[in-house]
């Protein structure tokens, strides 16, 4: 068990399991992913006791991911050669379980014990398997043989789905997390600018849909679905995370301690399933949440994105240009650092001129200008809508592999004498890998004492979160 991180609360888990239910078995078998990445899993196998008339005992098996218990475990019907299953809203014809508390699993309330009580309170209600006469246990024998190995981990890779005449790896594959008005704005956003093939917009509240869900399904946007279940987000290019905890928090620590808690239960999860793509952060705080997905994922650094300073960016880019007439100075011009009243304007290179005086008076020019700049970008607030618009764009880059420069928040460590872990909003090249290049900054000794400060202050808080 030593790939797991939590071995201790896993090992844990699985001794009570044991306890309750003694006939199952452990062992560790190579798992393999819809994406076809491999992992040696921990998983266990037996039955549950059914009451439907008659008491039955349901196979199954399941595989613990190696971020249990931050991650629900994958659930299988393991069937023998003389069973049938019956499909239906808890199980898909390969045997594979979903449930509402695989969906809405949250450690520490939710646990393996809980998990399989609600497996047989729902098998309860729809039994997921049936009886064969022998000859149809005969025709369904090279069916079983091949539900046998997707749940032993061995899948076909030559047998996946082609969408489209693309291989459904090559799919441009967009999910949203949360169906708030960020998460619908950015839906509408990116449907809007024809980014994506297709984009899952993952509904974590409670109950049905309703609200902007509702309407999403009742116009029928083309290429957008909506979900309850992780499962389908699985192989997107683009994970947005745009959810926020709703809790009564008291103070400002509370409130991102509950967006951690929030996080601990959808990174890992979103991780698992699209386990090669970018995530791209638009919560708040968002540089203080993008350094949360960054651990809670153990992606690379390159792979985690805040949506940072982009939008102001891009304000700034066009303010200069269009409203102050300063196109020169707009090409190199962006704003970096902390998101809100901290950001800071500055460029990434310098006109070379002959002498130092005209070097201080085109300094002197370009701070008044930049000043203007940063005075109007001042009154504009960030709708949904617009931090929407912001997203598409930066989706936009990284599925095409523009190698655009867009300032995102990443990881800030080695730049400007910062020292310890923080994502600040910095001029980034991306593209399909995420962050290809961090852009070299001019060096401004006020712009990096801003930058500084920043990287304290955001160190600070992060020093009190639990994770």
């Amino acid at each position: 068990l030593s790939q797991y991180k939590f071995r201790d609360l896993t090992i844990e888990e699985l001794k009570n399991v044991s306890k309750t239910y003694p006939n199952f078995t452990f062992s560790m078998n190579t798992y393999t992913f819809k994406d076809g990445s491999q992992k040696d899993l921990l998983n266990f196998s037996g039955t549950v006791p059914v009451k439907y008339g008659n008491s039955y005992n349901i196979p199954i098996r399941l595989w613990i991911l190696d971020s249990h218990p931050f991650a629900p475990p994958i659930c299988f019907l393991k069937p023998t050669a003389n069973m049938g299953i019956l499909v239906g809203k808890h199980v898909d014809a390969r045997g594979r379980i979903y449930l509402p508390y695989l969906q809405n699993w949250s450690h520490p309330k939710s646990t393996l014990i809980g998990l399989i009580k609600e497996m047989i309170a729902k098998f309860e209600e729809e039994l997921p398997l049936y009886s064969l006469s022998s000859s149809d246990a005969a025709r369904q024998s090279e069916l079983l043989s091949y539900i046998a190995k997707i749940t032993e981990g061995e899948t076909d890779m030559k047998s996946r789905s082609k969408i489209g005449g693309k291989n459904e790896g090559c799919f441009n594959k967009i999910t949203v997390v949360g169906a708030g008005d960020l998460g619908i704005a950015c839906v509408l956003a990116v449907a809007a600018k024809d980014v994506a093939d297709k984009v899952v917009l993952l509904d974590l509240s409670e109950g049905a849909a309703k609200g902007g869900t509702m309407d999403l399904e009742i116009f029928a946007v083309p290429n957008v679905e909506i979900s309850k279940d992780f499962s389908a987000s699985a192989d997107s290019k683009v994970v947005v995370l745009t959810v926020n905890s709703l809790g009564n928090a008291q103070t400002y620590l509370d409130v991102i301690q509950s967006n951690v808690d929030l996080f601990r239960g959808i990174i890992p999860a979103v991780s698992h399933y699209s386990q090669n793509a970018v995530l791209l952060v638009a919560s708040h705080p968002v540089e203080i949440m993008t350094f949360v997905s960054w651990k809670l994922s153990s992606f690379p650094k390159s792979r985690v994105i805040g949506v940072g300073a982009n939008l102001d960016s891009e304000r700034f880019h066009y303010i200069l240009t269009n409203l102050l007439k300063a196109e020169v100075l707009a090409k190199d011009a962006w704003v970096i650092g902390e998101q809100g009243e901290d950001k800071v304007p500055s460029w990434t290179s310098c006109n070379v001129v002959a002498s130092q005086t005209e070097a201080m008076a085109a300094r002197n020019s370009r701070e008044k200008v930049a000043n203007r700049a940063m005075e109007v970008l001042k009154g504009k607030g960030q709708r949904s809508w617009s931090v929407g618009l912001s997203v598409a764009d930066l989706t936009d880059s990284i599925l095409k592999d523009k190698r655009k420069v867009h300032s995102v928040s990443t990881l800030a460590k080695g730049c400007c004498n910062i020292n310890s872990e923080v994502f600040l909003s910095l001029p980034c090249v991306l593209g399909t890998s995420g962050v290809i290049e961090v852009v070299r900054l001019e060096e401004d000794p006020l712009v990096q004492e801003k930058l500084q400060s920043s990287a304290g202050s955001i160190h600070d808080l992060q020093q009190q979160l639990k994770l």
